[in-house]
Parts: structure tokens; C-alpha cells; sequence
């Protein structure tokens, strides 16, 4: 019997991330990060005037926090002891949309929080490399578990086969974040998620 999958992505899922760019961006550049808005790049402003910051200053902010500030991302609660017992009977694959430069920097950032899996980088949709990674690991029942709208509609196009589960784990964000429409379920946290994913996994 083919070994099961897991393939799950990193920020607000297995690590809290936009709570520590919205302090950061505030300590160095004054910026909030508007969490009710459910959104990313409409989601920085000014604090001095509540202007929007400009969408072509987002990413590098982005590029600023994760090159010198990727110590300060947190566990997700549960997270850790669920990885533990989903790989007791599945591979686990961290799929990432980080730049292939930044996958030492994420590799040992999770090493620092007790997590071992390998770590694959993306940039775009995540259907593609989640179905090169099932395949290259011979994968039986796979469950994909990511934040983003946007790459559940990917993997359901690229790997409709797979078990798509939203969650987004960062309790300031999620109320504002819809349901993913390609997702088969939205749980939010880990020790809810567990059996959901062992029961497709088994």
C-alpha cells in the first residue's frame, strides 16, 4: 500500500505571520496591517495618514520582514504534536511560496521549532509542484492544507484527487478570510484539523 501524503504550507498554518509583520511593519515603517480587510496587498496603510501603501512597496516589505525577521514567527498552537501524529503514518512535505533563496532560511527556522520535513519553495500557484511532489513520492491518499483561496482552486485543478483542506490559524485574520470555494473544508486549528486529515489519510 502506497504510503499517504501531507502537503501543508508554512505561514499562518504551521507558523503565526501576518500578527509579526503587522508589529514589525509598525516598529520600522509605521505601516498597519488592516487584519479586517481579509486581503494582503490592500491590507498595509500609513498610520500617520491611513493612506494605502502603494502595492508596489508590498512585496519588498514582505522580502524586508522574511531576509531579517523570520525569528520572530511563532508556532501555531497544536501544530508541532499534529505533524507528529500524521507522520507516524504519512510523509509530510512543507510547500512554501518562498524564493528558492530563502529555502535555507525557512529549513532552519522550522528546525528551530522542532520541525524536520522537507521544505519545498513556490512561487505562483502551488496545483503544479503539489502534484510533481505527489508523484515523485509515489503518493496514495494526499491531503493539501493551505490559507490561500488561490492555491486551493490551483490543486484542484492541477490534482483533483487530493484532499483540500483551508485553514487559516491566525485568529486575528481568519474571521475576515472566506471560506475557500475548491476547499473541502475550513478548520482552523490543528487539534480540530488532526483527525480530519488522519481519517483521509487512512
Amino acid at each position: 500500500m502506497k504510503r499517504p501524503l501531507l502537503i501543508t504550507d508554512c505561514d499562518e498554518v504551521l507558523l503565526h505571520m501576518v500578527s509579526h509583520f503587522d508589529a514589525w511593519l509598525g516598529e520600522a515603517h509605521d505601516i498597519r496591517f488592516a487584519f479586517e480587510t481579509g486581503q494582503f496587498a490592500e491590507a498595509l496603510t500609513h498610520r500617520s495618514s491611513g493612506e494605502l501603501v502603494d502595492r508596489e512597496q508590498v512585496w519588498p516589505l514582505l522580502t524586508e520582514f522574511f531576509r531579517g525577521e523570520m525569528h520572530r514567527q511563532t508556532l501555531v498552537p497544536g501544530a508541532l504534536e499534529a505533524l507528529g501524529r500524521i507522520g507516524e503514518i504519512a510523509n509530510i512535505v512543507i510547500l512554501t511560496n518562498l524564493g528558492d533563496e530563502a529555502h535555507p532560511w525557512r529549513v532552519d527556522q522550522l528546525a528551530r521549532h522542532g520541525i524536520g520535513h522537507e521544505v519545498v519553495c513556490n512561487r505562483g500557484g502551488k496545483g503544479i509542484p503539489a502534484k510533481a511532489i505527489i508523484d515523485r513520492y509515489g503518493a496514495g491518499a494526499t491531503v493539501f492544507v493551505d490559507d490561500l483561496p488561490v492555491h486551493h482552486a490551483s490543486v484542484a485543478e492541477h490534482a483533483p484527487e487530493v484532499h483540500r483542506l483551508h485553514m487559516v490559524a491566525e485568529p486575528l485574520l481568519a474571521p475576515a478570510v472566506p471560506t475557500a470555494e475548491f476547499a473541502h473544508a475550513r478548520i482552523d486549528d490543528w487539534p480540530t484539523a488532526t483527525p480530519w486529515i488522519l481519517e483521509r489519510l487512512q
